[in-house]
């Protein structure tokens, strides 16, 4: 009896598309490109993803929704002025307009019209960059194989910035037009001209960097929250706790980064042990007590008075 057989499907993430399935017989079309939402398995055949995100992609699309939503706050707070009471609306339509933007994205995601996302399973950091290893099996041709084998976790971060742009522009000019009466002309408008420059900068870094962040998110995470907040203690000169019990801003903020430190704990234990991993959350408050605690001691001016004395 004859046998058909194929060549080779040379590539890593070249596949063999599902032309027809006939009882338990499938015919399979060239070695090419696999449609979107589906990725090779092993045998280089293309298959749908039916898998859903785990609890660290879901995470992963935390940090990525998160970014656009703390930049909003950060120039908001920076160009709202000490004066100003419009602060908190702005804060407040910045965190309406990602928290739309999100769920229209999840709306929009097969399935549509459920919060639910049906996903492929990231194996590896070359799964992210699928452009990298298009062959060429006569270093002539190149066979193009690029598709997204994470799908969606590498589009959907695209859509949903989309959404957040469009939402900001139809909401928050009426909003600042409006509520805004603290601030000049000139500064009202910042905070958006900010956002205007900072979006196509995380377009960029999620197109070019998204494996990389899938990686090291929960480490970026604690980094920066540690050091953000010690760059704002110090700059608020921040020295007792009842500094902070007097002015609530500086609670908020406070906590704020507390949660964002907690975020990163969990991202890296996964919580996949609760009677391991939840203890690590004690250690959350710990380097703002540290901070508080110390700060009387690496005053400046006490250092240089100390060894002025010492001469």
């Amino acid at each position: 009896a004859a046998v058909d057989i194929q060549p080779a499907c040379l590539g890593l993430y070249c596949g063999r598309t599902v032309l027809s399935v006939n009882g338990s017989v499938e015919t399979y079309g060239d070695c090419g490109v696999c449609p979107r939402g589906q990725r090779t398995d092993d045998n280089k055949i293309c298959r749908e993803c039916v898998g859903s995100p785990d609890r660290y992609d879901w995470l992963y699309l935390g940090f990525m929704a998160m970014l656009p939503l703390v930049l909003h706050w950060f120039f908001i707070e920076w160009y709202s002025g000490k004066k100003s009471s419009s602060a908190l609306l702005q804060h407040l339509t910045a965190l309406l307009e990602c928290s739309v933007a999100a769920v229209v994205t999840l709306l929009l995601s097969d399935p549509v019209g459920s919060l639910h996302i049906r996903s492929c399973r990231v194996k590896k950091l070359s799964d992210w960059y699928t452009m990298l290893y298009n062959p060429s099996p006569d270093y002539i041709t190149t066979v193009h194989c690029t598709h997204e084998a994470v799908y969606p976790l590498y589009t959907i971060v695209f859509i949903y910035y989309a959404f957040c742009l469009v939402l900001m522009m139809l909401l928050r000019p009426l909003l600042v037009k409006k509520i805004a009466c603290g601030l000049g002309r000139s500064d009202r408008f910042k905070s958006i001209y900010a956002a205007l420059y900072f979006f196509p900068i995380l377009t960029v870094l999620q197109a070019v960097g998204g494996g990389l962040l899938y990686y090291a998110f929960p480490y970026i995470i604690l980094v920066l929250s540690l050091v953000t907040l010690a760059v704002y203690m110090s700059a608020s000169e921040v020295e007792f706790f009842k500094d902070l019990l007097v002015r609530k801003k500086r609670l908020v903020v406070l906590f704020s980064h507390w949660l964002l430190h907690a975020y990163g704990i969990i991202s890296i234990s996964k919580l996949d042990k609760l009677e391991q991993d939840l203890p690590l959350l004690a250690l959350v408050p710990a380097p703002a007590l540290f901070y508080l605690m110390t700060a009387k001691y690496t005053e400046p001016s006490r250092i240089l008075s100390e060894g002025g004395n010492g001469h």
